[in-house]
């Protein structure tokens, strides 16, 4: 398996801000305020290089002699002009930033929604962590050039070509000297800028793989405490955080050396600008209030320079951030809803038939874990798949939910094949208890309520009582309105399953897919459970998964299965009489049945 260096090496680097046009139709919804913030912008740009004007009115008139009566005046005018710049600088800079928020807040909404829609092929390769880093601290870099950033930068773009212009109209000869010192402050933003961004993307990826990390372990503290294993956990992190560190600080040296050449550039070349000027006063080539009209719009345009080359580095970033933000985004699902996607019948009746279904996991392309896997299950029927552990059981579930596609043969649901449907509509139509329960950070009410979220609340109760789960949630400090913790921390196993199993009651659908459903019971909570489960199951489809025989007895039918083949269908009494590997499977449960040789089992 490949180390997180390794993976960061080999991912494509971009080469040019190309990226940063994914960014556009997300601004288009809000054209109507970009419009607004930009007029604001050329209005404090305009306002702003008119001080320099206004100042050398100052100087040269209000300080002349004799202008002592109008230099009130000039004042005035100068402080109006000021207060307007700063209204139109604040307005710009609130509506630009709202814009940048939202596009960002758009764009979180947008990638979480196609990865929630990712099937699990996606996940087998993809670390969670990696997917988090992407929605959030890429996210976070593009809200930096997408807001203050982008404000700053359509601020200095603007000023910048309008300082130089102005420069010209002041003075041609010394504006000639500034624009000898531009390919001084260019080159090295464009060489150096490269190097940037691609040590940017490194450095997303490093946190990326910190996240990940974090991730894994933090979801599965309680083994790593129970193994002892906090100091390996800590050193692996530390290595991770280190090699975050050591490119981050890659990446700043390389953008400090890049805003050193480059302001030693912008401000030597305004010093010996001065240096001229300040000569042809001197000389009475120019007045005073001349002069300090050139050394502001030359501030002007050192500041924007500046600006834009300290920005150049923020850029860079976001374009990288960009660039894997669109990566994400170009994922595509291997199960997808087809153009011409064929309907269900309605009702759903949960008529399944497997024809010769053989399968592999990506991840595992040479190894099939189904392999010629043919059984019809009839409307109603009720019927436990047992074997040994990878024998293809819960990967049978896999596929029926369509979360894969099998390689060859075809599933129908009702007399039409699954690859042919909307995923959705046909997910709408089976309920199901995994083996590991998942409780969400939410109440307990909205745990149920998450198998049909347009249910009552005396509708969830009422799903709660049926899995034996009313008693233990009213006895909780908020009731069914208590916040079960993240993952269902404040529960036991057992509770946990009860609620897991209340939420597939409450779905009330056509096919009921049980994964060990009462195994983490105790056996007076299973005895009732398995009452409400039997009640369920009236008139429904029903596919039970179980390792504990004693929860398949009552199965109209029993496949058992090994290596992904079907090795024998019965009852359990037919079973035990023909078939070695039920029997022996059958004495481990309950040691009355007469040893029999078995044949060898995968694992």
């Amino acid at each position: 398996m490949a180390t997180p260096e390794e993976e960061a090496r080999n991912r494509p680097r971009g080469r040019s801000l190309r990226p940063l046009l994914e960014l556009l139709p997300y601004l288009r919804p809000y054209r109507g305020t970009l419009t607004l913030a930009i007029l604001a912008l050329l209005a404090a740009s305009g306002l702003m290089l008119s001080l320099p004007v206004a100042g050398k009115y100052v100087i040269d008139h209000g300080f002349a002699a004799g202008g002592s009566a109008r230099i009130n005046l000039y004042f005035a005018g100068f402080a109006v002009v000021v207060v307007a710049f700063c209204a139109c600088s604040a307005l710009r800079y609130y509506l630009l930033s709202w814009v940048g928020e939202r596009v960002v807040a758009d764009i979180r909404d947008r990638v979480y929604s196609h990865v929630i829609r990712l099937d699990p092929a996606f996940f087998e390769v993809t670390r969670t962590g990696e997917v988090l880093s992407r929605l959030t601290a890429d996210t976070t870099l593009i809200q930096s050039i997408a807001g203050v950033n982008f404000s700053m930068v359509l601020r200095s773009l603007v000023q910048l070509p309008g300082a130089l212009v102005l420069l010209a109209l002041t003075n041609i000869r010394l504006m000639g000297v500034i624009v000898l010192f531009i390919p001084a402050v260019m080159a090295p933003v464009i060489l150096i800028g490269r190097k940037v961004r691609s040590l940017s993307r490194a450095s997303q990826d490093r946190i990326a793989d910190t996240s990940a990390l974090a991730s894994e372990s933090l979801n599965a503290v309680q083994i790593v405490q129970a193994f002892t294993a906090e100091p390996v956990l800590s050193q692996r992190f530390r290595a991770a955080v280190e090699a975050s560190f050591a490119t981050a600080i890659t990446r700043t040296r390389v953008r400090a050396v890049m805003t050193f050449v480059t302001f030693v550039a912008v401000f030597g070349g305004i010093t010996f600008v001065i240096w001229v000027g300040a000569r042809a006063v001197l000389a009475g080539d120019m007045s005073y209030g001349e002069l300090a009209q050139f050394l502001l719009y030359a501030m002007f345009t050192a500041t924007s320079a500046g600006t834009l080359t300290e920005m150049w580095g923020e850029v860079q970033r976001a374009a990288g951030a960009t660039e894997r933000m669109v990566e994400l985004l170009d994922a595509r699902p291997a199960v997808r809803k087809p153009a011409d996607a064929r309907p269900l019948p309605a009702p759903g009746r949960g008529h399944i038939r497997f024809e010769d279904v053989g399968f592999s996991y990506p991840s595992r392309p040479d190894r099939r874990s189904l392999e010629g896997f043919m059984l019809e299950i009839r409307p109603g029927e009720r019927v436990a798949f047992v074997g040994p552990s990878g024998a293809g059981k819960s990967t049978t579930f896999q596929l029926l939910l369509r979360f894969y596609d099998p390689q060859a043969g075809r599933i129908l649901v009702d007399g039409v094949d699954i690859a042919r449907a909307d995923p959705a509509e046909l997910r709408s139509r089976i309920g199901l208890v995994p083996q590991e329960t998942v409780i969400f950070g939410d109440s307990a009410r909205g745990n149920i309520r998450f198998g049909r979220p347009s249910a009552t609340d005396a509708e969830v109760e009422a799903a709660a009582r049926s899995a034996v789960a009313d008693g233990f949630i009213s006895e909780l400090p908020q009731g069914y309105d208590t916040f079960l913790g993240e993952r269902g921390t404040r529960l036991s196993g057992g509770q946990r399953q009860r609620i897991a199993i209340a939420r597939a009651i409450l779905r009330n659908p056509p096919i009921l897919l049980l994964d060990e459903a009462t195994s983490a019971l105790d056996s007076e909570n299973e005895r009732l459970v398995q009452e409400a489960l039997d009640h369920l199951m009236e008139n429904r489809t029903t596919i039970i998964i179980a390792h504990r025989l004693a929860t398949v007895l009552k199965a109209d039918r029993i496949v058992v299965m090994d290596r992904g083949r079907i090795v024998g269908v019965g009852t359990h009494d037919e079973l035990v009489a023909r078939e070695p590997l039920y029997a022996h499977l059958a004495e481990l449960q309950f040691g009355a049945v007469e040893a029999q040789p078995v044949p060898a089992t995968g694992t």
